[in-house]
C-alpha cells in the first residue's frame, strides 16, 4: 500500500486498539488500611485514572474512517486534530511514568461512585505504578501522533473516483491529473475522450 493517506488512517486506527486496551489495563495498585475491613489491594485502571484514553482511543477510530472516506482538505484537518488528541492522551500516561502518582486523586477514585471499592475513612498504605499499561498508552499515542501527522502532511490527492459526481466542469478541471494517476479508469477515460483529448496520448499536460 504505497497511498500515504491510507498508510496514516491505519496507523490511526492502530493507534485508538492500542490506547484502548491500554486503557482497559491496570495503572496503579493502590493498598488501603480500614479498622472496620482490614487491609485491602486494589486496582486502578487506565480509562478510570486517565478517562480522556477511551475518548481519545474512540476520537481516533473515527478520525481512522474519515482518514479513508472524506476529501484532501478534509483529511488534512482530521491528521492535525487526530495529532493534538494524541498528544494530549500521552499526557497522563507520561506523568505516570516520569513522576508519581496523586494519592488522594487515587483515594478519591477507590472512595466514589457507585462502585466504591474503599470506605471514605480507609486510609493509603501504598500505591503503586505498574508500567505496563502507562508504557503501552505511550506506544498508542506515539504510533497515532505519527499518523495524524502524516496524514496532516501528505493528505494525498483526490482520485477520479470520487470526482465522478462532480460538476462537469469540475471534473475537466481535474482532468490532466486524474489522467496522470489513474490512466485506466474508465470515468478518466471518458472524460478525456469528451474534452477531445487522446487518453492513451502521455503528452497530455
Amino acid at each position: 500500500m504505497s497511498n500515504p493517506s491510507r498508510i496514516a488512517a491505519l496507523l490511526l486506527a492502530v493507534g485508538a486498539l492500542v490506547l484502548w486496551a491500554a486503557s482497559r489495563m491496570a495503572w496503579l495498585t493502590v493498598a488501603t488500611f480500614d479498622d472496620k475491613s482490614g487491609d485491602a489491594t486494589n486496582a486502578i485502571i487506565g480509562g478510570l485514572w486517565s478517562t480522556e484514553q477511551t475518548a481519545v482511543a474512540l476520537l481516533l477510530l473515527a478520525g481512522a474512517i474519515a482518514g479513508f472516506a472524506l476529501r484532501r482538505l478534509g483529511r488534512r484537518v482530521v491528521g492535525i486534530i487526530s495529532a493534538l488528541a494524541a498528544i494530549g492522551a500521552s499526557w497522563a500516561p507520561l506523568g505516570l511514568l516520569a513522576g508519581e502518582p496523586d494519592p488522594q486523586r487515587a483515594h478519591q477514585l477507590l472512595s466514589t461512585g457507585e462502585e466504591a471499592k474503599i470506605a471514605a475513612w480507609a486510609e493509603l498504605a501504598g500505591i503503586s505504578v505498574n508500567t505496563a499499561g502507562p508504557a503501552l498508552a505511550m506506544v498508542g499515542a506515539a504510533i497515532s501522533l505519527f499518523g495524524g501527522v502524516l496524514l496532516a502532511v501528505r493528505p494525498g490527492t483526490d482520485s477520479a473516483k470520487r470526482n465522478r459526481y462532480e460538476r462537469k466542469q469540475d471534473r475537466q478541471a481535474k482532468l490532466s491529473r486524474d489522467l496522470a494517476s489513474e490512466p485506466d479508469s474508465g470515468r478518466v477515460m471518458w472524460d478525456a475522450l469528451d474534452a477531445d483529448i487522446d487518453p492513451t496520448d502521455t503528452s497530455h499536460p
